[in-house]
């Protein structure tokens, strides 16, 4: 996702780029607390993903349509 992806989506909201990316990321720290498989199967460097991360595999799986 590039800052124009979020500068769209900050729109939309009407809330800033930092807000929209600090939310995704506590979304995704909220799905790591207790991850299941699906979430475990997110190539990631660190311990969770970043927000980047997770977001560059959904849009694979969604290309490979899976």
């Amino acid at each position: 996702m590039n800052r124009q992806d979020y500068r769209k989506i900050a729109r939309k909201h009407g809330v800033s780029i930092r807000e929209v990316k600090h939310d995704l990321q506590e979304a995704v720290d909220a799905a790591y607390v207790d991850p299941n498989f699906h979430a475990r199967c997110v190539y990631c460097k660190g311990e969770k993903p970043t927000v980047d991360e997770f977001i560059e595999h959904i849009t694979r799986r969604v290309k490979a349509g899976l």
